[in-house]
């Protein structure tokens, strides 16, 4: 039976070689290498190709285990990257998730429920800690709020209005689209003070984004 190789990646010694005891543990999971170091998980990491990485997000330099993914992934798309971390803001969950990262762990999870991720990762899970996957669930609710408020806040506008939108979206200037619309730069920005006033924003870039994003 293939087993599942696996490559640890923490700049603490003492973690790396848990890790690995908790891997070569199982019938069914082999750690092929343990690495300290953001330069060497670069180098190391598309010689080995696992099946799963087990990343830390901070290896003690500038470059974080979340570098290390961005810049692996592409290369070695058929490894599977899993950040194993102690940090659960959300900041770094969507960074680490965007950069190409389909599993996200906290260090403390028991030997047992890291096995489990590990085999759910490979045949294709995006395995989480139940705290991370409650903020994961919570951002998404919050983004979908925001969409359904941005588009009510659109559907306010008026015809005008929303003719003056897309000139601004354009990068016109006041002057610019009163010629357009044979009215007034004046009068062009008390609609642009209304425009700012309906979709809550106060600056062009804000309401063009989302006027776009309707």
């Amino acid at each position: 039976m293939k087993k599942i190789t696996v490559c640890i990646v923490d700049d603490k010694k003492e973690l790396r070689d848990a890790l690995e005891e908790i891997v070569n543990m199982s019938n069914d999971c082999r750690c092929t290498g343990t690495i300290g170091s953001a330069e060497d998980a670069l180098k190391i990491i598309p010689q080995l190709k696992p099946d799963v990485v087990l990343m830390d997000i901070n290896l003690g330099t500038p470059e974080t285990g979340i570098d290390v993914v961005r810049e692996l992934k592409p290369a070695i798309p058929a490894s599977n990257f899993m950040m194993c971390t102690v940090y659960e803001e959300d900041e770094k969950i969507f960074e680490a998730l965007n950069a190409g990262a389909s599993g996200y762990i906290l260090k403390k999870t028991d030997p047992g429920k890291m096995l489990e991720s590990i085999r759910e990762l490979y045949n294709g899970g995006a395995p989480m800690s139940s705290q991370i996957a409650r903020k994961v669930v919570t951002a998404f609710q919050q983004q979908k709020k925001n969409e359904t408020e941005d588009a009510e806040h659109v559907n306010k506008l008026s015809n005008r209005e929303k003719e003056i939108l897309e000139y601004l979206s354009k990068g016109l200037a006041y002057k610019e689209i009163a010629a357009q619309l044979y009215i007034s730069a004046e009068t062009v920005r008390k609609h642009v003070y209304n425009i700012y006033e309906k979709l809550h924003v106060n600056n062009r870039v804000a309401a063009v984004n989302k006027f776009l994003k309707r």
